[in-house]
């Protein structure tokens, strides 16, 4: 027969006086009374239809059956504990929760945050990834958010953090091993990568350069520049790369410019907010050091 599960004060009265093998001193733990210790464990064993305890002149004893039970017990009221504290404990007034655009965060913020981490080493950080606005949870407690965009949100505030120009880019190899790539024109002759849901794509990087548009032969779409960076480091192809977040793969290596023709982008990376939380000291302390290495790039 399916017991199910009993009253979780029942079961915490249980684990307090197994542990202590005494109703008095579990009753002083949970300040409770000794009586109502001694009916919830009596309840206990009423619906478990079993006996946990042989009650001695000075003291219990656990029967065979408490001694079996009690490992388990114990073991949940840890995990519980644990999670309790993890989650709702001390650092949960200085937890700050912040979604951010997935491409944002590796390509340009993740190597920068080992510093934040060092300058406020008490604020609890709980980073969310997004890759487009629809897919970000708006019942979710952020605090704050990294967006794509043209920074126009009903009822947010933004703070530029941005200011890009569109480069092609490639990995070496497929430069070496591949036709040549002179001019925008000779693009055609290439494996093209795109990112779908950007406005700002290689049909406005041809348009703003001054070419026509070029009929492509083979391409690849992506639903995050991230993976499409991450493509054209590996050799598939050529990428349209935004400068800020294609700096370091250039720096190290991973990535050439072949063309050295570029468009300065009209979309952005924001940092979007409600006016409250500005009265967050976690949330200004965040704003104010990523402004920062803004300013520094």
């Amino acid at each position: 027969m399916n017991k199910g599960l009993p009253p979780l004060n029942w079961i915490r009265a249980f684990e307090a006086a197994a542990r202590h093998l005494s109703f008095t001193h579990a009753a002083v733990e949970l300040n409770l009374t000794q009586a109502a210790v001694s009916n919830q464990i009596k309840g206990l064993e009423n619906q478990l239809g079993c006996v946990l305890f042989i009650r001695l002149a000075r003291g219990l004893e656990l029967t065979n059956a408490g001694q079996a039970y009690l490992p388990a017990v114990q073991e949940s009221v840890e995990r519980l504990k644990a999670a309790t504290q993890e989650i709702f404990g001390q650092g949960r007034n200085k937890l700050l929760t912040v979604n951010i655009n997935l491409s944002f965060l590796t390509a340009w913020l993740a190597p920068k945050m080992s510093r934040f981490v060092a300058q406020h080493p008490d604020i609890n950080l709980r980073m969310t990834t997004s890759i487009w606005d629809s897919f970000i949870d708006d019942s979710a407690d952020n605090d704050l958010e990294i967006r794509y965009g043209h920074g126009e949100w009903k009822g947010k505030q933004v703070d530029r953090l941005t200011w890009d120009e569109l480069v092609p880019v490639c990995s070496p190899g497929y430069l070496k091993a591949s036709a040549p790539l002179a001019t925008p024109d000779d693009i055609a002759n290439h494996t093209l990568l795109h990112v779908y849901g950007y406005e700002e794509g290689w049909g406005y990087w041809l348009s703003q350069t001054e070419h026509r548009p070029i009929e492509i032969n083979q391409n690849f779409q992506f639903d995050n520049l991230a993976t499409t960076l991450e493509m054209a480091a590996n050799g598939v192809g050529l990428a349209l790369g935004r400068t800020h977040l294609v700096d370091e793969m250039v720096k190290s290596g991973q990535l050439v410019i072949p063309l050295e023709q570029k468009v300065a982008t009209e979309e952005a990376f924001y940092l979007v907010y409600t006016r409250s939380k500005l009265n967050c000291p976690q949330v200004v302390a965040f704003r104010n050091w990523l402004l920062g290495e803004v300013t520094q790039q």
